[in-house]
């Protein structure tokens, strides 16, 4: 990766990797990494800041990011997922048409390197309990919550 921006969140340092021609990560950053900015990452970082403002739910720059044909199906299936409305590991993997991959599911959602834009955070456990966030519960538990007041739904909706 190439281009770096970085947004200061809510929940801390995000970073904006391109190759130049997609966006290919997303995540929080311990440490300041070096910047080098192009128009790509300047565009992903100011839609990002609308997120953050409430303004935005969904994005529209060009993401690419790789893994398997199984873990593009859940990263695909994932963008599905409506902003104040979660759903289960249980429902999502109903969805693909696969309930017994559940696990499988779960680990692709793990391995996802584009945090919000690739809505992982939207899946919770099929008892409503927040599961599974490499960016760590507390954060999915904020934006769950941030999509829930932006939604004007009061609270999450969770489908099961």
């Amino acid at each position: 990766m190439d281009f770096v921006s970085t947004l200061i969140t809510p929940l801390g340092l995000l970073s904006i990797r391109s190759d130049g021609n997609e966006i290919n990560a997303i995540g929080y950053e311990n440490a300041d990494p070096e910047e080098n900015p192009c128009t790509l990452t300047e565009d992903a970082r100011q839609q990002m800041q609308e997120y953050f403002e409430g303004k935005r739910t969904s994005f529209d720059f060009p993401v690419a990011q790789q893994g398997t044909e199984f873990q593009q199906k859940v990263w695909t299936e994932l963008l599905n997922i409506r902003a104040g409305e979660p759903i289960s590991y249980l429902k999502l993997s109903k969805n693909m048409n696969n309930p017994l991959a559940i696990r499988a599911i779960a680990a692709a959602n793990g391995k996802n390197k584009l945090m919000i834009v690739v809505p992982c955070h939207r899946v919770i456990g099929s008892r409503g309990d927040l599961v599974g966030y490499a960016g760590e519960l507390w954060r999915k538990k904020w934006l769950l919550e941030h999509e829930a007041k932006m939604m004007n739904s009061g609270q999450a909706v969770m489908v099961f």
